[in-house]
């Protein structure tokens, strides 16, 4: 896991891919192809290389035609729509002031791909770039970059703009990622026009160095210097990119549409073969789910991923689904769920007790919920790497407990010997179960939140315990309900919860800000390690990190990072990851949600699809192509306009 430069969050339908730059044995050693790579020896030799991996392993040679998994013969042309929530009123993804609109970062490449493969963990290939160099130690790294590459707006991309991007991040980046690279990253140089050179500080981990460099976007250092834009500032300007796709169109609040380059660059580049096959991609914005849905029916916009497990188990049966027009699908799902569920904001004086945080949490009846609310489609979610090789289970391994046992701070017992925490159970039967509410009770008891002749707990102090959860106005009415739920067991418990509808602007600002007791919210994914890790889960940004929704600061966690960073072999790296899953089960900063194992996704049929889908992403924004002839039959159907 590498340091991001943004936080804009992606809508579902172009979900970033964040073991990006993690690496997770998928194979044996033997079936990975090696050529064309040169290996550092202990000699001290450079690694001159087409693609990078931390272990030095990379699935695709030198001279790769293509992806596993794309259709290399795949038609460009058409047109995919989407649906988004909300509002925008910025094209700037970078800044944390506004609301950016969805997929506006798509239009930058970087010297490297990070969104591809989508077969292979911790692997970066060449993009701005024909080749990489470093030494053994990974003390620098060189970027020999492609001569030809320009901006949308014809002007040449050069190694001067990715010095200028590097420093525009440092300077006017988020704070939590300019302090992280400063530290670690200590001279961005320009050769020549198309080489560039980075060095990196010594005495600290090897991990989140080269990739974190090569999947910066580049900017154009001409456009800003005419401009005097300022990347943290929401503007509906945007500095051109290199990438396939433009912005076409946009109305505030209501669409933007992206299309595609005929004049890009790099389309026929073997990393691109098969990919960015849509002409256009338009995304349509609605106040609400519900709205959405009804677009979607009438064919406003042509393709969902669904996430409402009610709309996927009752409303999909509509006339354009009966006849035929609308294909709906699961497809398989790779990757490891998002750590979704209801964050503690451990800023809060009240919820800094473990005691406390554990009683609310036994207010959320998962099982009740999953078949009353959400037709029994979902599975509780226990692990930060659920359904992966590296979720911990049971007791401590003899590899982790000896990994444990280096560390310098004071492992508690419940983690050096104990079962791994798992997600508490309910009476699926009846909302409010009679044994967790007991137990709750009695835990905030203990913890000195009595309950008063009101029925309300109050703390020595006479300070009533008040949680305040705010929701999105726009989002799913499923979540309010399950919201709803989870307030009701903590009214009963005699908290004094509440339930806030606020509008998506505010809503942004309440998130940025912490102004909340709990939010629904999610915790990034890491299947490898990274410096990243230190930016979502460390103490020394948790104050501000807008990765780290609780403001988790754990010694314990700290130290655990700080040891897998040092880990130098795939079975060592993965011993502290399951640590690491341990722990942060352990600290318990989050109740953990739900769950599907697949992808749900419904579509006008009009798209085509690779018969496998790569494990680590759906990809219709970027291996699906459009299917004219069933395009063509859908509008002579009347189907479609």
């Amino acid at each position: 896991m590498h340091q991001t430069p943004s936080r804009a969050r992606s809508a579902s339908h172009a979900r970033p891919l964040p073991w990006r730059g993690l690496a997770l044995a998928v194979g044996a050693a033997a079936a990975l192809i090696l050529a064309g790579q040169a290996r550092a020896q202990d000699s001290g030799e450079v690694t001159k290389s087409h693609g990078y991996n931390f272990f030095g392993e990379l699935k695709y040679p030198a001279d790769y035609a293509h992806f596993d998994y794309v259709n290399p013969d795949a038609p460009k042309g058409g047109e995919i729509a989407l649906a988004a929530q909300g509002t925008f009123d910025s094209l700037n993804p970078y800044s944390r002031k506004g609301r950016a609109a969805v997929l506006s970062s798509t239009i930058y490449e970087s010297l490297m791909d990070g969104n591809a493969p989508a077969d292979e963990y911790g692997s970066m290939y060449c993009v701005l770039c024909e080749s990489l160099e470093y030494d053994e130690g990974k003390t620098y790294v060189i970027f020999h970059m492609r001569d030809d590459v320009t901006f949308s707006d014809g002007t040449p991309l050069t190694a001067h703009d990715v010095v200028f991007t590097h420093n525009l991040f440092l300077e006017q980046g988020l704070p939590s990622y300019a302090i992280a690279v400063k530290k670690r990253i200590t001279n961005a140089e320009a050769l020549d026009d198309y080489t560039v050179r980075f060095d990196f500080a010594d005495d600290i981990s090897r991990r989140s160095l080269i990739d974190q460099v090569g999947s910066t976007p580049v900017f154009s250092q001409k456009w800003f210097e005419e401009t005097g834009a300022r990347l943290d500032e929401p503007r509906l300007e945007t500095s051109p990119g290199s990438g396939p796709y433009t912005i076409e169109d946009f109305e505030v609040n209501r669409r933007i549409v992206y299309a595609r380059n005929p004049d890009y660059w790099g389309k026929d580049l073997p990393v691109n073969i098969g990919r960015h096959n849509f002409d256009r991609i338009r995304v349509e914005y609605f106040a609400d789910e519900t709205a959405a849905f009804e677009a979607f029916k009438a064919g406003e916009y042509t393709f969902r991923e669904e996430g409402n497990s009610r709309l996927w188990a009752t409303s999909y049966d509509f006339p354009a689904a009966q006849r035929g027009y609308v294909v709906k699908e699961e497809l398989p799902d790779g990757a490891p769920p998002s750590n979704s569920g209801f964050v503690f904001n451990l800023g809060r004086e009240a919820l800094k007790d473990k005691r406390v945080r554990e009683a609310l949490a036994l207010a959320y009846n998962f099982e009740w919920t999953n078949e009353s609310l959400q037709y029994g489609l979902f599975d509780q979610r226990n692990s930060f790497i659920q359904g992966t090789p590296l979720e911990a289970t049971g007791a401590p391994s003899a590899e982790e407990k000896a990994f444990m046992e280096t560390l310098p701070v004071e492992v508690p017992d419940e983690v050096m010997n104990g079962e791994v925490r798992m997600a508490h159970t309910s009476d699926s039967a009846r909302l409010n179960d009679r044994r967790n509410l007991r137990t709750a009770m009695k835990l905030l008891d203990e913890a000195g939140w009595t309950v008063g002749a009101d029925g309300k707990r109050r703390n020595a102090n006479g300070e009533l315990l008040t949680i305040e959860i705010p929701v999105n106005s726009s989002g799913a009415a499923v979540l309010e309900s399950v919201i709803e739920t989870f307030v009701q067991n903590m009214q009963l418990m005699g908290v004094d919860a509440k339930m806030e509808k606020v509008d998506p602007s505010q809503y942004t600002n309440r998130e940025r800000d912490r102004d909340y007791d709990i939010l629904f919210d999610a915790y990034r994914v890491f299947l490898g390690v990274g410096t990243g890790l230190r930016q979502v889960f460390g103490s020394a940004e948790a104050e501000f990190s807008l990765f780290n929704p609780a403001g988790l600061a754990s010694p314990l966690v700290d130290a655990i990072i700080d040891k897998a960073l040092e880990t130098s072999t795939q079975a060592d790296q993965d011993t502290s990851l399951r640590v690491l899953d341990r722990a942060l089960r352990n600290e318990f900063f989050i109740v953990p949600a739900w769950y599907k194992a697949n992808h749900w996704v419904a579509y006008w049929d009009m798209y085509s699809h690779p018969e496998e889908i790569a494990p680590y992403d759906l990809g219709y924004l970027d291996y699906w192509w459009y299917d004219a002839e069933k395009a063509e039959q859908l509008r002579a159907a009347g189907a479609l306009r």
